[in-house]
């Protein structure tokens, strides 16, 4: 039982750490890149080179997965908030999201083209 309380709170903690730093980052170079992405890039980054074992953040990882539509409410009411400011842009919205697809889509069948092309040789 203990066990698991601390397995709990040190993922937990590893979590915010990163979130935390990755915050400061953002804050101290000023960039436009959230500080929650940076903070995520750092936790991969630790993870990736073995600094940190997956086992450690695990738990929480976990338990957020599992409650993640809990944490989409205050976005969904932060949009609904702003609707009026969502309509006013729905055709650039709209603009750049199907033109990124396609853009997408048009990029990597080219690849896989060039790809497969490579292997019959």
């Amino acid at each position: 039982m203990i066990k698991n309380i601390l397995q709990y709170v040190v993922s937990m903690g590893l979590i915010l750490l990163c979130l935390l730093a990755g915050t400061n980052i953002q804050q101290l170079m000023g960039t436009a890149i959230p500080g929650s992405i940076i903070g995520m890039l750092i936790l991969f980054a630790l993870m990736a080179s073995g600094l940190v074992p997956v086992e450690w953040v695990r738990p929480s990882a976990n338990l957020f997965i599992r409650y993640m539509i809990l944490l989409f409410v205050p976005i969904s009411v932060g949009l609904m908030e702003h609707f009026d400011v969502l309509v006013n842009n729905a055709l650039p919205i709209l603009a750049s999201a199907v033109g990124g697809t396609l853009i997408v889509l048009v990029v990597l069948g080219l690849m896989l083209d060039r790809m497969l092309r490579k292997g019959e040789k």
